[in-house]
């Protein structure tokens, strides 16, 4: 059923995506603000459920494209996803007929809500990664046959690019980087056009909703003085990530981190309140892979989220201070996300790794439950 989305929905809404973001995917409190003005300007925002797309409706994903350190000194205008949107649409010779996101996480759950309320068009209710990942080939539209190009890519400056590379959704993604570098480092997208049938078939569905579900249980437990780790895991018991597995409790020690080619990279430290046990993750934009005194307790592509130990509130990797005390949790992803296609395409070697996937739930529970101290 489709459903208004006003003001009132956006911080439940941006803390539950800065969860699913599982560290990355950029702060969304920049985007809310953005929505948050757009809706006074232009009303609230239809948000469509997948199964009421017309199976020929036309869709275009938008989304903002770059490294999530930059976006916190580059805040975007936030003309410049309208401006991606109009591009492709004279470069197709066809308007949308509604949007959604590429990803749930972070800023990306927010961009696409600015597109809707600046244009009138219908969001909808899902999207193409269930998380985020920071390459655009990343998604279950390319897992499952969707072309992600033509794109077009808009800068602050009102410069806009259309790359077309057929259906090699990596070399999109390689030549939309090295666009968005020259850009300063951010940019702003629209890619994966594709028609209401093949957005039931590809896409991560309920998503958003998903986000402002989770967001509200935290903000309700913490009113209740309630544990809101154990809201969130009843949150996600009846969806498609029914899995919360607590990782680790301490906190931080030290954080790596750099922009690398278009990405924030790098590496984080945790010791547990035991003074003991240790927990490293290793990031690029979103975390990747969580090991535990050298064993590893999760990996792409479930999520690894660091939370603030008394809120629940999400920590994103530019966010990652010493100091800061954490629980981190993992969480698993659905099942069309964890075929041998999807695996191909954004599991643990797509990154570099030498490590084998293995579902969170499956993860040795005895070792994790172990590692675990009492938060102080």
């Amino acid at each position: 059923m489709s459903w208004q989305l006003g003001i009132e929905h956006l911080k439940d809404l941006a803390r539950g995506a800065a969860i699913l973001g599982t560290g990355g995917g950029g702060d969304p409190l920049i985007g809310r603000l953005l929505v948050e003005q757009a809706i006074r300007e232009h009303g609230p925002i239809t948000v469509l459920d997948p199964d009421e797309l017309d199976d020929d409706a036309f869709v275009i994903p938008t989304a903002q494209m770059g490294a999530p350190t930059v976006i916190v000194e580059k805040i975007p205008r936030g003309s410049e996803p309208v401006g991606a949107l109009r591009a492709l649409e004279k470069h197709l010779g066809r308007r949308a007929d509604a949007t959604m996101p590429i990803e749930c996480g972070g800023i990306n759950s927010m961009i696409p809500l600015l597109v809707a309320a600046r244009t009138g068009l219908p969001v909808v209710d899902a999207d193409g990664m269930g998380r985020a990942f920071p390459e655009l080939q990343m998604e279950t539209f390319s897992v499952y046959g969707v072309p992600g190009s033509p794109m077009a890519i808009a800068g602050e400056h009102d410069e806009t690019v259309v790359i077309d590379t057929g259906a090699d959704n990596k070399q999109m993604e390689w030549l939309a980087r090295g666009i968005t570098i020259r850009l300063g480092g951010v940019a702003h997208i629209a890619e994966y056009s594709m028609t209401g049938a093949e957005v039931k078939r590809t896409a991560v569905p309920r998503t958003l909703s998903l986000g402002l579900s989770i967001g509200r249980a935290v903000r309700e437990a913490r009113a209740a003085h309630e544990d809101p780790i154990e809201a969130v895991r009843a949150a996600l018991a009846p969806t498609l990530y029914n899995h919360l597995r607590v990782l680790f409790r301490g906190k931080v020690v030290d954080v790596e981190r750099r922009t690398l080619e278009g990405f924030a990279c790098g590496r984080a430290r945790f010791t547990g309140y035991d003074g003991t046990s240790q927990l490293e993750l290793r990031f690029q934009n979103e975390n990747l892979v969580a090991e535990v005194d050298g064993e590893v307790v999760c990996t792409v592509p479930d999520l690894i989220c660091v939370l603030e130990a008394d809120t629940a509130e999400p920590i994103t990797t530019e966010g990652l201070r010493y100091g800061q005390r954490v629980t981190v949790v993992g969480i698993s992803t659905p099942d069309l996300m964890r075929t041998p296609e999807a695996l191909a395409v954004f599991g643990p070697s797509c990154f570099g790794l030498d490590v084998e996937f293995t579902p969170v739930e499956r993860r040795t529970e005895a070792f994790v439950q172990q590692t675990l101290g009492p938060p102080r």
